[in-house]
């Protein structure tokens, strides 16, 4: 046999192997897919620059009055309104289109835009199925992207747009979304053939929930928002005040805190929890500032301490650490006449926790102004909402800005008097 026959039996030789190998491969590799990956954002998928427009002032009407509320974000005071799922419903770009201009009528310069409220998306995601809330149907797409949309309505009227994300949620103890997709993570865990992995999801009073002692679901969650951070211009990523629903063990994670007592550990059972909450938040944080350095990151936690503290939420540590937050927002919910939290108390509670170069917001309950909550303290006075914001501009407090809860109350006659008192101050 000469050399060149020699040498193309070796070639062919080769390229069995290699079939064999490929085959071989293909038939034997793992194919469970179900555990969380890290993220690879390939070229077409990077995220799209917008320019935010910012200097005019919106003018805005109520009553007989028109006032110039000042727009740009060069401000040092966040403006924000969350837009919670409940207003999402059914939504189109008129839809959102609307909502932006209504929140930059009412001077508002951030848009806290729920984007996954149910372990879902409303935006497309390599981790989550589509949301049901667009087209009733959770994984059925929409034909459009919201996120990426108002993002880019939001900076071409001059507001920022922060993604807000419930980490743990999957469905209400009422049953909303009342059926969840073959490609949500807690169908795939459950339904396959691994029982170790059933407990990463946590059935609870009716609800569901992500477990976040097991490290596959803390990187899942982190994967989401690493996601957005990467393929969205979003401005800041959001959460807001679920942490465990629970703060016994009737949250079933108690193979996991009998694995980590059985390997040392010493803390109880709320310690615990906190620890995994505090994890959760350092690694997201880290990954986020990776991903996306100019991307901030706040959470918006309950305005009692103690249900705070009872969930696994180290409000405390998030304060006066560096590395967890950019921001914090505490809903504080109640009027100065409270006689349970008076707001002005609450707010000295909270601003003295602040301990490190973080900025201090207020949640503000504009759903309660004009309406009989908390034994009718909201309808004797109609610029409660108003002085709240006086309040924590001033007297010690100097937050940073603050935010209103929610978007559907900027508008309507329950509070009517309340934002225009609002707009009156917001003008001077």
């Amino acid at each position: 046999m000469n050399i060149s026959n020699k040498q193309a039996w070796l070639i062919i030789a080769a390229a069995a192997v290699l079939l064999v190998l490929v085959i071989f491969i293909a038939v034997f590799a793992p194919t469970d897919t179900s555990a969380p990956v890290m993220l690879t954002v390939s070229d077409n998928a990077k995220k799209p620059t917008y320019t935010i427009t910012t200097g005019e002032a919106a003018t805005v009407t109520y009553g007989t009055n028109s006032y110039s509320i000042p727009q740009s974000l060069t401000e040092t005071e966040m403006r924000a309104v969350w837009v919670p799922y409940m207003s999402l419903y059914n939504i189109d770009k008129d839809g959102l289109d609307r909502i932006v201009a209504n929140c930059r009528s009412v001077g508002a310069n951030a848009i806290i835009f729920h984007v996954r409220p149910f372990g879902d998306a409303l935006y497309k995601s390599d981790f989550f199925p589509w949301s049901h809330i667009i087209t009733g149907t959770q994984g059925a797409n929409p034909g459009f992207d919201p996120l990426e949309y108002i993002i880019e309505k939001a900076h071409q009227n001059g507001m920022e747009l922060h993604a807000w994300i419930n980490p743990l949620r999957i469905t209400l103890s009422g049953g909303t979304p009342s059926v969840l997709s073959s490609d949500n993570p807690y169908t795939k865990w459950r339904n396959d053939s691994d029982p170790s992995n059933d407990s990463w999801v946590i059935d609870y009073n009716g609800g569901k929930y992500y477990n976040p002692a097991v490290p596959e679901v803390r990187q899942l969650i982190i994967n989401g928002m690493a996601e957005i951070a990467a393929r969205y211009n979003v401005d800041g990523i959001h959460w807001d005040d679920y942490f465990y629903p629970a703060s016994d063990s009737s949250f079933n994670d108690g193979a996991q805190y009998s694995a980590y007592v059985a390997s040392g550990g010493t803390s109880d059972l709320i310690a615990w929890r906190t620890e995994n909450i505090n994890t959760l938040i350092r690694e997201s944080y880290s990954r986020i500032k990776a991903t996306d350095s100019s991307c901030v990151f706040g959470i918006s936690p309950a305005g009692n301490i103690q249900n705070c503290l009872d969930a696994g939420a180290d409000v405390y540590k998030w304060c006066s650490s560096g590395g967890y937050i950019d921001y914090i927002c505490p809903q504080i919910y109640w009027s100065f006449e409270s006689t349970v939290a008076p707001f002005d108390k609450r707010c000295q509670e909270w601003r003295a926790m602040v301990k490190t170069d973080i900025d201090f917001y207020v949640g503000l309950a504009l759903y309660k102004a004009g309406s009989n909550a908390d034994g009718g303290q909201w309808l004797r006075s109609s610029n409660i909402i108003a002085r709240q914001v006086e309040y924590i501009r001033s007297n010690g407090i100097n937050a940073d800005g603050f935010m209103l809860y929610s978007y559907e109350y900027i508008s309507g006659a329950q509070t009517f008097v309340e934002m225009e008192n609002l707009m009156a101050l917001l003008a001077q």
